[in-house]
């Protein structure tokens, strides 16, 4: 007596990808293509995916400027140390921009989401505002840095904490440019599938600045100032 599977059909197998389902066993089935059932995936998410994969590789970049001031922070040289620069009132300050960025910019995205472009200009505009207004703080910080003679060129703690900060900063600065392009795009072409991939990916890259920027406020301020 030939065995009976859990699909009633016997000798079918319910699980072999890109099987027939002809009844009584008698359909042909095809061996696995690789891609399932449900075939390849979107566009959408190959592209997630592989912006995933550049972001991993950019935070490969930032490991290793946070490893080099980690070996360099206390190499003052003589010079100011992390306690007599760093004004934690303006980085929480900073913190609490970038952060309530990111929520401004996932309040974008589920505008997108329902095709909303009033909300989602709206949105997306308030983040670029408060992403500005960090950028701002933060050339501040530096221009006052210089004055009071601790330029980069001071000490190797410095040297450090103008790589890790600044390039950052640049991050943030190429996020602005990437929003206004994408604003003027979407408000000129529309929902269009090409345009929503983009808007994910900035998305994507907008909340991995954030994480970062964690780390930078905890490794670099918080822990500097305690020098």
């Amino acid at each position: 007596m030939s065995a009976t599977t859990a699909s009633g059909f016997p000798g079918h197998d319910p699980y072999r990808l890109g099987g027939s389902h002809g009844h009584g066993g008698h359909g042909h089935g095809h061996s696995a293509t690789g891609h399932g059932e449900g075939g390849q995936a979107s566009k959408l998410v190959t592209v997630a995916y592989g912006f995933w994969i550049f972001l991993l590789s950019d935070i490969i970049i930032f490991a290793t400027f946070f490893a080099g001031y980690a070996v360099l922070s206390h190499e003052t040289a003589g010079g100011p140390t992390g306690s007599e620069l760093f004004d934690l009132n303006r980085v929480g300050i900073q913190t609490f921009l970038l952060l309530t960025s990111s929520f401004t910019c996932g309040l974008g995205s589920l505008a997108t989401y329902r095709r909303d472009m009033a909300w989602t200009q709206i949105w997306l505009f308030a983040t670029g505002l408060l992403g500005a207004a960090f950028l701002f703080l933060e050339v501040q910080e530096f221009v006052q840095m210089v004055e009071e003679g601790a330029g980069p060129s001071r000490s190797a703690f410095l040297s450090a904490f103008y790589a890790v900060v600044g390039c950052h900063g640049l991050h943030v600065s190429a996020g602005l440019l990437w929003l206004g392009t994408m604003m003027a795009q979407l408000f000129f072409k529309g929902f269009r599938p090409d345009i929503e991939r983009r808007l994910l990916c900035f998305n994507l890259f907008w909340h991995a600045l954030d994480i970062v920027w964690i780390a930078v406020f905890t490794i670099v301020y918080l822990l500097g100032a305690n020098q």
